[in-house]
């Protein structure tokens, strides 16, 4: 007897299933997709228990006939291709046929459907596969889908599903995605009874985000628009770089109105924010691409939530660019290179040749700098920044050197001393005092130095010594100190966050947080994610010294804060605290959750950079960082000192 055999259609099924159906937010996506396929206007989405015990969607589509009701739950049954050149062309969200099919074969579900040309319904009842009833039905135009007991037949794929609050997340979040999608649709979503989004039609996608996340939300956007229609072309928002995340969670990419999470849209998105956004933070973003249908290939995932370019290099390039566009225009970036190179005028001939010129110009700076005064201390000159136009809203996010020009002009014959605070980043030399008359930036520049950045490493736990000597601040912002290994660069943002973090943590298992009650309470509205997660935390937040309340809908009130928290942080923090909490993490232990919640707290109420601090207070972040469980990193993972060893600068030096 032969080994090969022909699987049972049931069998068949079941396995087909495990592809299309990972959970019930699978489930829910087939399930709409058909609606908007259908026409549908009006979409109601309703589940119980995450979507395991029920899932219902109502639609006022183009329904079916009684014929073709029956026929949709056959493998590989569609109206959408009837040959293989359809297949390269895709119009539609569905088209394979399998949706249908592989959801029947794994939970019971009951179709009712009418339209127009029938006078009658019909109602299709279907069990693991098999066909239970077939008859007629009273139903308005449209279809209803209802699925029960998903996995009921196959109780290690049940297993597998995670806690109800975390897929009650990939249903919302999924609702969300299309809700983005179709503004022209009215959805309304509702979760064991309680509505967790209704938006009626919208008018564009901007009137749509204002629906779903609130003016706050829309007043941080910035519109994207850019490429050729015919080949790539991007329309959306993306966010201001202040309003950064840490999670790609509030990141909705769409081609040609299908949701998608494509690695080639989100690197280039990264790409455009490159040098504004720190690592480990992303933007937000609403991006919707338009190309031919037949430059992108839909049939790569079973579930259609990837997507293969032809011509990758031009949708990157056209996500960037337009991105990069949005950014300049609201002054968070230069021009690039390529642009500003256009605009410059050809250099003009000189008599003397390029390295007579270098040796002229570095004669001049080496004979005014050894000319600077050191007895005149008595005023302190800022050099003003030089590109005042791409000053970013938060101090803390520095323009990248690469983008900074040193600008040197006249000044009122007033010098000052060295001054270890006018250290600036773009090259490591000292600012010439205001009193200085110096040529400008096109001319005269001092030969390139060689930088350092290669031999300085992250100071390890083993090798930190208590003996650090303090020497003086850089750029408001970093803690310059030695010891015996050499010198010593700490960043007092992070420090102090360190600090702050094992307070909080100490202080939570040793008495209950302390808590200061707002005069007026912080009322917002969440996104529909956003409310799913707070169910999740708000014990957790409560315990570290918030009060919160929630109220209808997706409308909460924050009535006390922590202690050491500014109350104008106290929204900030709750929001950065529902986007980095990740509900699909089934090994996030409450200790973990309450180090999330923790850490950050300890970011919002640490000294930021650009801060002055005295001798005394740089001392006391020294000293109060070598106490901590971790001085070297801070609770995120980056590291809070750097050092360049003696040894390390004689190299430098080709002294060894």
């Amino acid at each position: 007897m032969g080994k090969i055999k022909v699987l049972p259609d049931q069998l068949a099924n079941q396995i087909a299933a495990g592809e299309v159906v990972e959970r019930p937010a699978s489930v829910a996506k087939e399930l709409v997709e058909n609606s908007l396929d259908a026409g549908a206007r009006r979409l109601h989405i309703q589940f119980e228990g995450g979507g395991r015990r029920l899932l219902r969607v109502v639609d006022n589509g183009e329904g079916m006939t009684r014929d073709d009701a029956i026929l949709a739950f056959e493998r590989h049954a569609t109206s959408k291709i009837g040959r293989l050149e359809d297949l390269f062309m895709i119009r539609t969200l569905g088209f394979r046929g399998e949706a249908l099919a592989s959801i029947a074969a794994v939970a019971r579900v009951e179709l009712i459907t009418k339209c127009d040309e029938e006078p009658h319904g019909t109602r299709v009842r279907i069990e693991g596969g098999k066909l239970r009833d077939v008859e007629p039905a009273a139903h308005p135009r449209g279809t209803t889908v209802i699925m029960r007991d998903l996995f009921f037949n196959v109780p290690a794929r049940r297993k597998f599903l995670r806690s109800e609050a975390t897929e009650s997340y990939h249903l919302t979040n999924l609702i969300t995605h299309y809700a983005l999608a179709h503004p022209e649709v009215e959805f309304v979503l509702v979760n064991n009874g309680r509505e967790t989004l209704r938006v009626v039609p919208a008018s564009d996608l901007r009137e749509r985000a204002y629906q779903i996340f609130g003016p706050d939300f829309i007043a941080s956007l910035l519109p994207v628009e850019g490429g050729q229609s015919g080949s790539a072309f991007v329309r959306g928002f993306v966010s201001a770089p202040k309003e950064r995340r840490t999670s790609r969670e509030a990141q909705y990419m769409f081609v040609n109105g299908r949701f998608v999470r494509d690695k080639v849209i989100a690197r280039a998105l990264s790409e455009a924010y490159r040098s504004v956004l720190p690592p480990g933070t992303y933007p937000a973003a609403l991006l919707f691409l338009e190309v031919p249908f037949d430059e992108v290939d839909v049939n790569v995932h079973p579930a259609k939530t990837e997507v293969r370019f032809r011509r990758a290099e031009l949708v990157a390039e056209t996500i960037r660019e337009a991105v990069r566009a949005a950014l300049h225009g609201a002054g968070h970036v230069p021009l690039s290179p390529s642009v500003v190179a256009r605009d410059e005028p050809p250099p003009t001939e000189s008599a003397e040749p390029p390295i007579a010129q270098t040796r002229i110009a570095f004669a001049e700076e080496h004979t005014a700098v050894n000319a600077w005064p050191a007895d005149d201390t008595s005023t302190d000159v800022r050099t003003p920044d030089p590109m005042p136009h791409l000053q970013l809203a938060s101090r803390d996010e520095k323009i990248a050197p690469a983008a900074r020009v040193e600008r040197r002009e006249e000044a009122p014959a007033r010098e000052t001393p060295f001054d270890l605070n006018r250290i600036q980043r773009t090259g490591g030399e000292p600012s010439p005092p205001s009193g200085r008359t110096t040529t400008s930036v096109s001319e005269n520049r001092l030969p390139p130095l060689a930088s350092a950045a290669p031999l300085v490493q992250e100071q390890e736990i083993a090798g930190l010594s208590p003996d650090i000597r303090l020497l003086g601040q850089l750029e408001d912002s970093y803690i310059i100190a030695t010891d015996a290994e050499g010198l010593l660069l700490i960043d007092q943002h992070v420090a102090h966050e360190r600090i702050l973090f094992d307070e909080y943590r100490a202080r939570e298992r040793a008495r209950p947080a302390e808590s200061q009650q707002l005069l007026v309470p912080e009322v917002f509205d969440l996104t529909p994610a956003q409310a799913t997660v707070f169910d999740l935390v708000s014990e957790e937040l409560e315990g570290m010294g918030f009060e919160l309340m929630r109220l209808s809908g997706r409308t909460v009130a924050i009535r006390a804060v922590p202690a050491d928290l500014p109350p104008t942080e106290a929204r900030n923090l709750l929001i950065e605290v529902l986007e980095s909490v990740d509900p699909t993490d089934r090994s996030a232990a409450r200790e973990a959750l309450r180090d999330r919640i923790a850490a950050s707290l300890a970011c919002r109420a640490a000294i930021k950079i650009n801060t002055p601090l005295t001798q005394e207070k740089m001392r006391w972040l020294i000293d109060r960082l070598l106490t901590t469980s971790s001085p070297t990193t801070c609770p995120h993972g980056r590291p809070i000192i750097l050092r360049l060893t003696t040894r390390d600068i004689e190299k430098g030096f080709h002294r060894t």
